[in-house]
């Protein structure tokens, strides 16, 4: 059984006749114990703090029988590993120009095919940090003085707390509800003409990040931590 937080993704499963409901990952409505195996796939790096990744963790671990596994990816914050670099970042639209054009900070620009767990990337970073605070005997910026960065398309991350931006396919009005995103051309201006950009919050895990956080839960111990393909992967069991 699948759950998922988007109602149209699930509608999606219902029309192809698999089991899925809507849920939050911090509260999945099914009996403690009650499951062989869970799959975390590309859902804990949404989470914007600690606390909140620890606790979606902590709620896998209690739908699962003792001896129980779970599997779960996050986004890596290393796409270049043991010299090996991820598939996303090796799938490049060809443009030999585009990185450079990509760090020169200036509007953004359109957006590229998928990312190694299904999204859209932008091509260009957002403003940076804004002004220091003008009272100097404030020793930090206050919250509101912070933007996060936008993500650049195909480039190795530079800040482990990002945004994302997704375009909408456009279309009928079922398309466009099923959230896949597409491929979009000409200028960042069009391409705002032609479907709406929304931001999604990435937290990309740098190495041994996931795997400390599972060992701090005291009802699951890592059988297994490795790598694959931009993301870190960890199986756990169920004590």
């Amino acid at each position: 059984i699948g759950c998922d937080r988007s109602k149209n993704l699930v509608d999606i499963c219902g029309e192809k006749h698999f089991q899925a409901f809507v849920c939050d990952a911090l509260s999945v409505p099914i009996r403690s114990g009650s499951c062989d195996a869970c799959i975390s796939i590309a859902v804990i790096h949404h989470f914007s703090t600690a606390e909140r990744r620890v606790a979606t963790i902590r709620e896998l671990a209690r739908l699962l029988r003792p001896g129980g596994s779970a599997l779960i990816y996050v986004w890596a914050m290393e796409q270049e590993y043991k010299n090996q670099k991820s598939k996303y970042l090796k799938e490049k639209n060809g443009n030999k120009n585009k990185d450079k054009e990509m760090n020169t900070g200036a509007a953004q620009r359109p957006l590229s095919d998928q990312g190694p767990e299904n999204s859209s990337q932008d091509s260009a970073w957002s403003d940076q940090l804004l002004n220091d605070s003008k009272d100097e005997n404030c020793g930090a910026k206050p919250a509101a003085d912070f933007r996060l960065p936008v993500h650049t398309n195909r480039t190795s991350f530079h800040s482990q707390d990002l945004l994302v931006p997704w375009h909408l396919k456009g279309g009928t009005k079922k398309k466009e509800e099923s959230l896949d995103t597409e491929l979009v051309s000409g200028s960042f201006k069009e391409s705002q003409e032609l479907s709406p950009v929304f931001h999604r919050y990435y937290h990309v895990f740098c190495e041994g990040e996931l795997e400390a956080v599972c060992r701090s839960l005291d009802c699951v111990r890592v059988q297994k931590s490795y790598y694959d393909q931009g993301n870190w992967c960890v199986i756990l069991e169920k004590l």
